[in-house]
């Protein structure tokens, strides 16, 4: 099953060697090596940029915290549906319904449970631990206009995500999903949960979606809403379309609405691996030495052999295309939106750190927080950003079967 899925993304490569010396006449005859051919994949690879990227960012937290319900949130849809236009990647929406339930009612004098020494997707918790909580109180943003702009509160009703599509030249019914979720709170300015993975995906977007660029299977870029409130809107998407799989639309136009799923990508928090807390709860300014790029697929997932060999296709990736962070592999992926496909398709999330025993245990203070702000991270921070987005730029390059026009 693992290798008949490497050989269909286009990944299992077998090499035989058959006595080449001897059948060109004996040993010590050699031809001469030619001039390496140009790879597409680096060139490629070389056209994000880390202005853009953190420009990118900068422009989504015009919109405060982007809260999903609210008119900020709907605004920031249309922006991103506005550069996704710019880039020449044609658009599309999904419209779901979105009523959550009301809040359990809470017995009083219940004892509290005991902290858990397992992390949210399974993975067992290290070291230091600090708490970790969704910030309600507004006052603790002390930024007026910003207190101003994330105060319309979020109400039940209709939802709207944007995504836009690169089609393949040669196989349009297959594609990768790259993805990301474009929604935060917390009263901050949601720039690393989850505007920089936002702005990954869209950095992407723009790459693939020059004219130059050819790829032969299809590449679809989502911008999920409704993430913080329970992956709803990646859930609806995968609801709403996993039985359209393949089908051509109409019979006999070689157009595919939505072709079959081969590999979902998910992207949510890219910018800040500062290490564990110290043991009186802060945390250092600076970057950690070992700070790398968190690639994750669920152990317990129905395609876990299958996620587990994308992830490694990133970790090889990173390791010919990135140009300062390595890339780690984990087994613990929990909590964002590629959860919604993992037993459908193989589903990874690439980060800044793991997310369960990491994140879950305090490594990212900003997390949810009125300090999620543009301003709170360095250009250590967003070149850490920028590195995740090679990885998955080049391994989607080569999944895809990306080359250029010469």
């Amino acid at each position: 099953m693992l290798l008949k899925w490497l050989a269909a993304t286009g990944m299992l490569v077998v090499t035989c060697v058959l006595g080449v010396a001897a059948q060109r006449g004996g040993a010590g005859t050699r031809p001469e090596a030619g001039p390496a051919p140009p790879d597409d994949v680096k060139t490629i690879v070389e056209r994000l940029d880390l202005e853009r990227y953190k420009a990118t960012i900068k422009g989504l937290t015009a919109f405060g915290d982007r809260r999903e319900g609210t008119d900020r949130n709907r605004a920031a849809t249309d922006w991103i549906e506005a550069q996704l236009k710019s880039y020449g990647c044609p658009t599309e929406r999904i419209t779901y319904d979105y009523r959550p339930a009301p809040p359990a009612p809470r017995t009083p004098g219940a004892t509290p449970a005991a902290p858990s020494q397992t992390a949210q997707g399974g993975g067992r918790y290290r070291g230091m631990r600090t708490p970790t909580s969704v910030n309600t109180d507004p006052l603790k943003q002390p930024d007026e206009k910003l207190r101003a702009l994330n105060t319309q509160p979020s109400t039940p009703g209709e939802r709207q995500e944007v995504f836009c599509t690169k089609v393949g030249t040669t196989r349009p019914d297959e594609m990768y999903i790259v993805a990301a979720h474009m929604d935060g709170h917390g009263w901050g300015e949601a720039a690393n949960d989850n505007g920089s993975g936002t702005a990954l995906v869209m950095e992407l977007a723009r790459v693939f979606s020059d004219p130059g660029v050819r790829t032969e299977r299809t590449i679809r870029f989502a911008l999920w809403n409704n993430e913080e409130t329970g992956l709803n809107g990646s859930a609806a998407y995968a609801a709403q379309r996993k039985d359209l799989q393949g089908k051509e639309n109409p019979p006999g136009s070689g157009r595919y609405p939505e072709p079959k799923w081969l590999g979902m990508i998910q992207h949510d928090m890219m910018l800040f691996d500062h290490g564990a807390p110290r043991p009186d709860g802060t945390m250092s300014p600076e970057q950690r030495p070992e700070a790398d790029v968190n690639v994750e697929f669920q152990l317990t997932a129905t395609l876990a052999r299958e996620a587990e060999a994308l992830a490694w296709v990133l970790q090889r990736a990173n390791e010919k295309y990135a140009t300062d962070y390595p890339a780690s592999v984990g087994s613990h992926m929990t909590n964002t939106d590629s959860t919604s496909f993992m037993n459908l398709v193989p589903s990874i999330s690439v980060r800044e750190n793991e997310r369960g025993v990491h994140i879950g245990a305090g490594w990212d203070p900003q997390w949810h927080q009125p300090t999620d702000l543009y301003v709170t991270y360095n250009d250590k921070d967003f070149r850490l950003g920028l590195n995740a987005a090679q990885t998955t730029l080049s391994a989607v390059a080569q999944l895809a079967g990306a080359t250029l026009r010469h």
